[in-house]
């Protein structure tokens, strides 16, 4: 499979292109949360068309939740400094060394919705390791791969996993930086009030408090630090902006909505962008939509990748691999 790596080369300078970039992970996310069943009714995940999908979406609880990983994986992976500034502060603290910061998206399922693992041989060695915060040798990361996925479903796996590292099936992403080979277990909750923590985990992303302080601070009860995304005229605030847009286009029945529903010109321009390819694919017009996005935001590279990770025993990865600014295109 192809992966592709984006890297930010200049800041934000459109409010419609920023909209387009914020809203190309939430449709990833809400394409892969898509039961499989319904996916292969319809043709796979390749092939549905963007006019199906308020057909094929069944709004959930944990929707959100998922849309703000992805988020935030995208924004890893992007570089953008709105988040990267946030993450590089908060794993200082844990003692993370290194300078070229990347992002593995990890999750198996989640509230009967399909998850995936975003993970690529050429991010995690062999010699990559997991920072515990134990005084002990860190565990190897790529080893327990295996063991971690199989650990969300399985509960008597966990048991077979080394104490500093037996709850780390709960990480939603692993942050860390690939110079230095070592991550970082890391828990993501849209809701503050839910963040948990457990042994494996370092870093609680959250999103900050309107109008409180985003200050990065330790939480001694839950063993982790805490890393909230600033919200007025920063990430968040984009994110739920483009959270609404793709929410209100899905309840037009993929059409723009009335102006009482989108009434900021920007983000009617953008659902404008996704009406004119209601006939495409989804996943082309995520692809389509990279060249919509500012043209000197980000720099892109593919690269062929093999992935592999196991099940009870059963290769998994390869089926349930999606990358978040993937090249759908054949």
């Amino acid at each position: 499979m192809k992966l592709l790596i984006e890297s930010q080369q200049n800041p934000v300078g459109s409010e419609v292109l920023a909209r387009i970039a914020i809203v190309r992970p939430i449709l990833t996310a809400l394409l892969t949360g898509i039961k499989r069943e319904v996916l292969n009714e319809l043709g796979g995940m390749e092939n549905i068309k963007l006019f199906m999908l308020p057909r094929a979406y069944r709004d959930g609880s944990g929707d959100i939740g998922f849309c703000f990983e992805w988020a935030i994986h995208d924004a890893i992976r992007r570089q953008d400094p709105m988040v990267m500034e946030r993450l590089e502060s908060a794993s200082k603290q844990c003692k993370l060394p290194g300078n070229e910061f990347q992002s593995i998206l990890f999750g198996i399922e989640k509230s009967g919705k399909t998850r995936i693992i975003d993970t690529a041989n050429d991010l995690l060695t062999n010699d990559s390791r997991i920072l515990t915060g134990v005084r002990a040798q860190p565990p190897k990361l790529k080893s327990y791969m295996n063991m971690l996925a199989a650990a969300f479903n399985r509960p008597s796996t966990r048991a077979s996993l080394p104490s500093s590292i037996n709850g780390l099936w709960k990480a939603d992403l692993f942050f860390g930086s690939t110079d230095a080979d070592r991550w970082i277990g890391t828990t993501l909750k849209i809701n503050a009030k839910q963040l948990e923590g457990a042994n494996g985990l370092r870093v609680g992303i959250v999103p900050a408090t309107q109008g409180g302080s985003d200050k990065i601070y330790k939480d001694s009860t839950k063993n982790l630090i805490v890393c909230p995304i600033p919200y007025d005229a920063s990430f968040m605030e984009l994110f739920y902006t483009g959270w609404r847009i793709v929410q209100q286009f899905i309840h037009a029945d993929a059409k723009v909505p009335a102006p009482v529903a989108l009434p900021a010109p920007a983000d009617r321009q953008v659902a404008k962008e996704l009406e004119m390819r209601r006939d495409f694919p989804v996943a082309d017009v995520i692809a389509a939509l990279e060249a919509q996005s500012q043209t000197d935001l980000i720099s892109a590279s593919e690269k062929d990748v093999d992935t592999e990770v196991e099940r009870e025993g059963e290769s998994i990865l390869n089926e349930l691999l999606i990358s978040p600014v993937a090249d759908f295109a054949k």
